[in-house]
């Protein structure tokens, strides 16, 4: 039996080189905001979340609030990304996927032109916002379930397929834990090259996550003006 996904059934924004670039991406996102934007994760908001509740706890209601502004702004995210996609495929022109990097790159290089000194916050927020959809819009990788803006379920996911080879010697859970560990990996990777980069280039560093999102946009952006479908869903929306 052939164990090799077939190619034809999956969309461009489905492969597997796609997922990587963009999580080394976020990677560089992830260590930007964390040593030049206010010291925080803003691709995901557990933390904000936790964070939240410890000020409600210990009676900083106006402290607490705030996490609201980062919170709103993922959900609006996710929001605008459930939208817009119906409403993208009435153009017939590109792809949900593809407008989506488009204006991942234009947020990127406008945070780059924002000034060390001005509020984190103003950073932070449309870091929120893109990962937000990012995350929505970028389910599965050739049939399998990853996430394209942080690493906690890809390490959950490396642990079970290890420990079904173990158990079962099942050889499609290995494939799977090496595409996981592969996605930690070049998450690890963007994360250690903007932590270099961030020492000479300062708030412009953020640029540097603009050229695996350029190889994003080439590859989707050919595809839906060759041969592919642009009304066609991605697996698992």
């Amino acid at each position: 039996m052939n164990e090799k996904p077939n190619k034809d059934l999956y969309l461009m924004c489905e492969r597997y080189f796609i997922f990587e670039c963009l999580i080394m991406a976020a990677g560089m996102l992830g260590a930007y905001t964390l040593i030049l934007r206010g010291g925080v994760f803003c691709n995901a908001q557990t933390a904000n979340v936790a964070l939240m509740a410890v000020a409600f706890g210990q009676g900083n209601f106006k402290q607490g609030l705030y996490y609201l502004i980062p919170i709103s702004a993922y959900t609006c995210g996710a929001l605008l990304s459930e939208f817009l996609p119906k409403r993208v495929r009435n153009i017939h022109f590109l792809r949900w996927d593809t407008y989506l990097i488009g204006f991942e790159m234009i947020i990127i290089f406008i945070i780059g032109r924002l000034p060390l000194s001005s509020p984190p916050q103003i950073a932070q927020v449309l870091i929120n916002f893109i990962c937000s959809m990012q995350y929505n819009t970028f389910r599965q990788a050739e049939g399998i379930p990853m996430a394209t803006t942080f690493v906690t379920n890809h390490i959950r996911q490396f642990g079970i397929g290890i420990a079904e080879v173990l158990n079962k010697r099942d050889i499609k859970a290995l494939s799977r834990a090496v595409k996981h560990f592969r996605m930690i990996l070049f998450f690890l990777f963007g994360g250690v090259m903007m932590s270099c980069i961030c020492r000479v280039m300062a708030e412009r560093s953020i640029w540097t996550a603009l050229f695996p999102m350029m190889i994003v946009f080439i590859f989707l952006a050919y595809a839906d003006l060759s041969n592919e479908d642009i009304g066609r869903k991605p697996h698992g929306h």
